[in-house]
């Protein structure tokens, strides 16, 4: 892949649903992500956007995310119409109990 842009994603907030984890987890004392932590920034460029799969970010995370990213790279309007800056989007992880929510911003 060859983008002019990078992208900054920044982990905003961890949440933690306690009750969730209580009544549903294997472990129920599990509590928020341990992967990232609030306020981490993390810049993506294109060769680094092949690579976050190898140990620098949560698999399930970046499934969920790095359609976005690949498009800001790209140098694409991610959020046009939904966010207030159309080079910026608010995305979160899918763990149900814990989810992490990042800001992802391209960078021009």
């Amino acid at each position: 892949m060859s983008a002019v842009n990078k992208v900054k994603i920044t982990v905003l907030r961890r949440e933690c649903f306690s009750d969730l984890q209580e009544e549903y987890l294997a472990d129920p004392k599990s509590g928020p992500c341990t992967m990232f932590e609030d306020g981490q920034e993390i810049i993506v460029d294109g060769k680094g956007f092949d690579r976050m799969l190898h140990g620098t970010f949560c698999a399930e995370a970046w499934d969920c995310i790095s359609r976005y990213v690949y498009a800001a790279l790209q140098g694409g309007s991610i959020m046009n119409g939904w966010t207030n800056d159309e080079k910026m989007m608010i995305a979160c992880c899918n763990d149900g109990t814990r989810p992490v929510i990042f800001k992802i911003e391209r960078m021009d």
